[in-house]
């Protein structure tokens, strides 16, 4: 019976570098107008904020009384009413309710799913 050896260099590179390099924290802006939680993010953020999952975003349309909360609650802090027919880029949908930002660096939060129209190409 062979052993194994400890010596796994040759599973190694010499080093990581690109935009998977562990080389420091994150580098992330203004949290309120970026489309990130702890577990999922934009795809346009990969490379610059670490997260388990990114998302391409999907287009929906803000039917008039659309309103952008802090949470996926109805008694949630109101972040802002959205325009009717405004473009809300939903990231993901859970319970009744979308995760999203509006319009391409407006302000990000949850609408709920009903006052949202998807957007069809």
């Amino acid at each position: 019976m062979s052993s194994l050896s400890g010596e796994d260099s040759y599973l190694r590179p010499d080093h990581f570098g690109g935009m998977l390099s562990l080389s420091g924290p994150s580098q992330c802006e203004d949290r309120s107008r970026l489309p990130l939680r702890g577990d999922l993010a934009h795809i346009r953020l990969a490379g610059r904020c670490f997260v388990p999952h990114y998302a391409v975003p999907m287009p929906h349309r803000a039917q008039a009384g659309a309103v952008l909360m802090s949470a996926d609650s109805d008694t949630a802090e109101v972040i802002a009413v959205l325009t009717e027919g405004a473009v809300f880029h939903v990231l993901d949908i859970s319970g009744g309710w979308a995760w999203g930002q509006y319009g391409e660096n407006g302000p990000v939060g949850y609408v709920a799913l009903s006052a949202l129209d998807p957007v069809m190409s």
